[in-house]
């Protein structure tokens, strides 16, 4: 008996300690009905019908040829995945819901003196269709600085970290160190209805885009000496913020390039590794922290957020051996050289987009406003117009127009940030609206495990033997 009551009073304490903590989990200074998450509970019981629709009237139709020589070359260009953030067209390149580049820097609200889109309004488009008002991105901002704070053990976690470990390892950590505190993870483990999923999903999401500048910028700090952390300013918005963060806030320049910076590299469709990776991880039920995580490790790769390190790399190896404003024969001659040798030239091709990205094109106008004399920008632009057709005379690429690596490490270095190894950070912060804006639809409609089907290369060979 006194066993049978001791086994009770542990059960009963442990329910206690899960109610409290999902109590004071959701007992945030960040507003508890936002705007956005009210507007999201309105539209999705609408593309619940939508899915369902298209489902029934073309769920049995054949969607493409699946081709040995996919299965082989890493799926490139396997239709298999539902992403309804952005799609990327080989020719137009990318659209946010349906908006290009320019139109979201045309339509999406702005700082109040600022010229570029506010993170803010992007990741509302994403999640909504809807382009945000001022007020809304306004409040959006404050929810986030609201959400800002990381945990001391996340903070005890970086600071422990040696400098040597890179800066993409620490941050990977740290997000998925986070995952301690997940709405999501105590929600399902305390029987949460499938229906209500994308609830505490979403606020795992609101808190992940919210806590990466701390993170970011503790690990700039710890890494490169650049002294204490600042605290947020719940009066400033998301890319100010995270310019402070890392010592920049009082260039304005550097705030506006942030603003940039992280729309365009918010989202890219769903087959890129660090997008997929997050929605295949999150679709075991993993959480956002957990989810997201694993979207970096993938990120971190050199064929994908390493590129614009490399990119910036042979630049300055460019510039050191030809010298600044070099003739086009010279630099035509390096770039012969690199091919020659065996190498690539960073920053040019993509596996879908067969012209220039739009997000090179982004950052070329900022440059041409912002600092049109640099010589390292001249570099860039001289490039541009001489290694398409050196490509297209080598038969090495069959897009050979640049990329959005091609240009971003040129502008961070004339800000002054000139720590190449963090660069890929930041492109992870940007790159957590659109894996988080997929993934709360993915729990909103839900979406299924992720389990395609693999073959050998004995049952390919048994598959079309004597055919």
């Amino acid at each position: 008996m006194a066993s049978s009551l001791s086994s009770r009073s542990i059960l009963n304490a442990s329910k206690s300690r899960a109610a409290w903590a999902r109590s004071s989990r959701f007992s945030t200074t960040a507003t508890k009905n936002s705007a956005l998450k009210e507007r999201l509970a309105q539209l999705i019981p609408q593309q619940l019908e939508r899915v369902k629709a298209v489902r029934a009237e073309h769920g049995a139709k054949s969607f493409g040829e699946v081709k040995v020589d996919q299965l082989y070359g890493g799926m490139r260009g396997l239709p298999a995945l539902i992403w309804d953030g952005s799609v990327l067209d080989a020719d137009e390149g990318i659209r946010f819901r349906g908006k290009t580049i320019p139109e979201c820097q045309e339509l999406l609200p702005k700082a109040p003196g600022g010229s570029e889109p506010l993170p803010e309004g992007l990741f509302w488009l994403l999640l909504t269709g809807e382009v945000p008002t001022q007020e809304q991105v306004a409040e959006l901002s404050k929810d986030w600085a609201a959400r800002a704070a990381i945990p001391s053990f996340v903070e005890e976690l970086l600071d422990r970290c040696p400098p040597t470990l890179h800066p993409m390892s620490q941050f990977s950590l740290a997000v998925t160190a986070l995952n301690h505190d997940s709405a999501f993870a105590k929600a399902y483990q305390d029987g949460i209805s499938k229906k209500e999923y994308w609830g505490p999903t979403f606020e795992d999401s609101m808190d992940l885009i919210a806590k990466l500048p701390n993170i970011a910028g503790r690990i700039y700090r710890n890494v490169f000496g650049q002294g204490k952390l600042p605290a947020i300013d719940p009066s400033k918005d998301y890319s100010h913020n995270l310019a402070t963060l890392l010592g920049f806030g009082d260039n304005e320049g550097f705030v506006e390039l942030m603003r940039l910076y992280i729309t365009i590299h918010s989202d890219h469709e769903g087959g890129n590794v660090s997008a997929h990776t997050g929605k295949l991880v999150g679709s075991a039920l993993s959480d956002p922290f957990l989810a997201f995580g694993a979207s970096l490790n993938g990120l971190a790769g050199p064929l994908h957020g390493l590129a614009n390190q490399e990119v910036l790399l042979w630049l300055r190896k460019m510039q050191n051996k030809i010298g600044e404003n070099a003739s086009d024969e010279a630099v035509k001659e390096y770039v012969w050289s690199t091919l020659k040798g065996g190498q690539v030239v960073p920053g040019y091709g993509h596996a879908v987009l067969r012209k220039t990205d739009p997000r090179y094109t982004a950052q070329r106008e900022f440059a041409l406003k912002h600092l049109p004399d640099d010589p390292m920008f001249k570099l860039v632009g001289q490039i541009y117009n001489l290694v398409p057709g050196i490509l297209l005379e080598a038969g090495k690429a069959k897009n050979p127009w640049p990329n959005v690596d091609a240009h971003s490490g040129v502008l961070l270095t004339y800000y002054g940030l000139t720590q190449m190894q963090f660069y890929t950070v930041l492109f992870g912060v940007s790159r957590a609206f659109g894996v988080a804006a997929q993934l709360i639809w993915d729990r909103a409609l839900g979406a299924p495990l992720e389990r395609p089907k693999s073959y050998s290369t004995a049952a390919i060979e048994k598959i079309f033997a004597n055919k």
